[in-house]
Formats: C-alpha cells, structure tokens, sequence
C-alpha cells in the first residue's frame, strides 16, 4: 500500500510540474563586461524600460521569459568617454531541459508549467563587447591636429606620406 501512495504522489508531482521548472531557472545570472573596462551600461527590454544600469564588469540577474511562450530579449547600452556608444542585443535560447517534459512532465509541463514561469528559455551566461576609441576628426577650420598613429584608421595610415 505504502509503494502505492509513494508512486501516486511522484506520479502526480512528475505531472504537475515542467521538466525545465525542476531542473532549470527562469532567472539567470549575466555577466556584463567590456573592453576597455568600468563602461557605463544599460540594460533595457524592447519596449525600451530600463530594467538594469551599472559599470563593467558586473553581473545582473535577468528573467529568460517575457510572457507565455514568448523569450525575453534585451538590449544592453554601453557608453564610455573617448569610446564610441555600441548596442548589442541579449536574447533568450530554448533551454534543452524543457524537452524533458516529454519524459517527466508531460503536456501539462511542455504546454502550461514551462512557458509560465518563462523556465523554458535559458540567457547566455555573458554579455562582452569591445568599445572601438573614438578617433579625432580634421577640424574644418584648417587648424593642425596632432594625433598618434594609433589613432589612425587603415585608410588614414595608407595615405600617410612621410616627411624628412
């Protein structure tokens, strides 16, 4: 009778849960970084609400769902001085756990239990970019601008001509 109650309640509790919602999250932790370091960032959601802002490096914890059955997908703002600003976009992946419903949670998990609480996408674990330096432009006055060369393009650098 004992092995009865046992199997029923694991049975029930299999069915009324998602695969993904057992094994896996639907917040995740994020690392923020950039090069060069201490960027001013923003993270914000499609609709344009800030949702994060801080310095790199940091780690922020995100949800990977925006509602049923639709994954989140953010948009992560760097500034720094003397860097041009870069966009890049942060978007949820299909967690592969949310196919274990097929073996543990059934439809039940796969069609209700997952896409609610948003278990079933998973945010990678790291956002970094690379700012490019700003670079000085020609002034229109005719003034002379001194710059190192390592603040020349490619293009800049081939029509370089040398002076003795």
């Amino acid at each position: 009778m004992k092995k009865v109650v046992v199997a029923s309640v694991l049975t029930s509790f299999l069915l009324s849960t998602g695969c993904a919602s057992i094994v896996s999250d639907s917040s995740y932790p994020v690392a923020i970084s950039s090069s060069p370091s201490d960027a001013q960032f923003v993270i914000e959601d499609l609709n344009g609400n800030e949702i994060h802002a801080g310095r790199t490096p940091a780690t922020v914890t995100l949800s990977a769902g925006e509602s049923y059955f639709q994954k989140a997908k953010y948009r992560v703002k760097f500034h720094k001085d003397g860097y041009d600003d870069k966009t890049v976009m942060l978007e949820s992946k299909l967690d592969g756990w949310y196919f274990g419903n097929i073996l543990l949670g059934g439809v039940i998990g796969m069609l209700i239990v997952d896409p609610i609480t948003g278990a079933m996408w998973k945010l990678p674990e790291g956002q970094a970019t690379v700012l490019e330096q700003k670079y000085a432009s020609a002034p229109n006055n005719g003034d002379l601008t001194i710059v190192s060369i390592d603040q020349l393009s490619d293009i800049e650098r081939d029509s370089l001509v040398r002076i003795n």
